[in-house]
This record gives C-alpha cells, structure tokens and sequence, in this order.
C-alpha cells in the first residue's frame, strides 16, 4: 500500500517510514495538516499523529473522512476514554497509544484493511449478499455506501455505516454486544465496550429517531421501525 505518514518529527517519520518500507509499502511524509489533507487522496492509507503544529489531529480525520474513506490509524498520547471516543468520532478506523511496537502498528493495519476490503466476493466462498436494503424511509445501500431517511442523504462514518448494516443483515433480529463488536471492529478490538455505545448513539442521532436502534439489557442491539416513521 502507499501509506501517508503525518508526523510533525521528521526523525520520528523516517523512522516510521524506514519500517514500513521494509515490509513493501510505499511511504508519503506530511509533516502538518494541511500537507495531509492535500496527499491524503493519492493514497492507500493514513497513519495519523495527533499533534501537529497547524491544524488539531481530531480536527484533520474529519475533514479527511468527510472527503475519503481512506483507512486511518490515529496515533495518539491522549490516553483518556473521552479522547479516544471523540477521535473514533471523528472518523478514525484505529487507533494507538504511545509508546507502541511497530508489531502492534502493523497488525493493526492488517486488521483495518481487512475491515475495509470486507468479505469476499460471491463466488470465492462468501454468500452473496443484496445491494440494498430498505425499511419504512430508511434507504441503506451496501455498494456505494450511503444512507438515506426520507429520500435525505445521511453522512455516516465508516464503522457507523458498518455497524448499521450488520443491524441491517437480520433487521428485528437482536445482535449481541461481542457479535457487533467481532464484526465491525475486531475479534483482537481491545478497546472500551462503550465504543460500540458511542456508535450506536450517533446513529440514533443522524437517522432522526432513537427509536431505529433498540436495546436488548443484557444481550445486544435490534434494528426496528419506528412507529413514527
């Protein structure tokens, strides 16, 4: 892949990139925001630092996931839960403490890319699977990944739209808390259980209703009509 790595330290990126060149990827340096938002389009993968010197780091993923579904792994010394909320908010896939391993780095960005891949194609041992799906005015469209309520388009980050299809997989269906989480972050995901929480409460907001998303105490999720819909 080619990875953009924005890293304010020049010491610190072309270590960075020394590493990632040695397992085959092509490597971009940005060394500020801007210069990332401006490289971002022309490649594969962001390995995003937080603390650069013109524009926040929360504050580059989202203008990057409003334009790009491009993969992006933040890095980050801000260690605090509502921290790391607020950056998955924002748009990131991942992201990753300091101080870190480059195994650990790397591991991460295999496990984001085959998030982003997604199953296999029909025919090479996966189920096919319908381009849309649609209950009452909630419009959700698998291949161009967009959502629509009352024929408006909704914008959603990456793991909201992915949460809200496997929702969509077996509407009415109650999906447990671990299974949610296995599927739209990681079997490996260590992070904090109120992530899939978070999630869930910012699409309750941005499909209108809180009623779309029913709690299941003690088991999980359901997707559902609302009355009102």
């Amino acid at each position: 892949m080619q990875v953009l790595i924005v890293e304010d330290d020049r010491r610190i990126a072309d270590a960075l990139g020394e590493a990632m060149q040695r397992f085959g990827h092509e490597v971009v340096w940005a060394a500020t925001g801007r210069e990332a938002l401006a490289a971002a389009e022309k490649t594969e993968f962001v390995l995003l630092d937080l603390g650069l010197p013109d524009l926040d780091g929360q504050e580059v993923c989202r203008r990057l996931r409003e334009r790009s579904w491009v993969p992006i792994i933040a890095v980050t010394a801000r260690a605090e839960e509502v921290d790391r909320i607020m950056l998955l908010q924002a748009g990131a896939d991942d992201y990753l403490i300091k101080p870190y391993s480059m195994r650990e780095l790397l591991a991460r960005m295999d496990a984001v890319a085959r998030r982003v891949t997604g199953p296999a194609a029909p025919g090479a041992g996966a189920e096919p699977r319908e381009d849309s799906w649609s209950a009452g005015p909630l419009v959700l469209d698998l291949r161009t990944r967009q959502v629509e309520v009352h024929g408006e388009p909704v914008s959603l980050t990456r793991r909201e739209f992915d949460l809200l299809a496997a929702l969509a997989a077996d509407p009415g269906a109650v999906r447990a808390r671990e299974d949610l989480i296995n599927e739209v972050w990681d079997a490996n995901w260590h992070g904090s259980t109120r992530t899939l929480d978070v999630h869930v409460g910012s699409l309750r907001s941005k499909l209108g209703a809180r009623e779309w998303i029913e709690s299941v105490r003690g088991v999980g999720f359901r997707l559902a009509v609302p009355d009102a819909a």
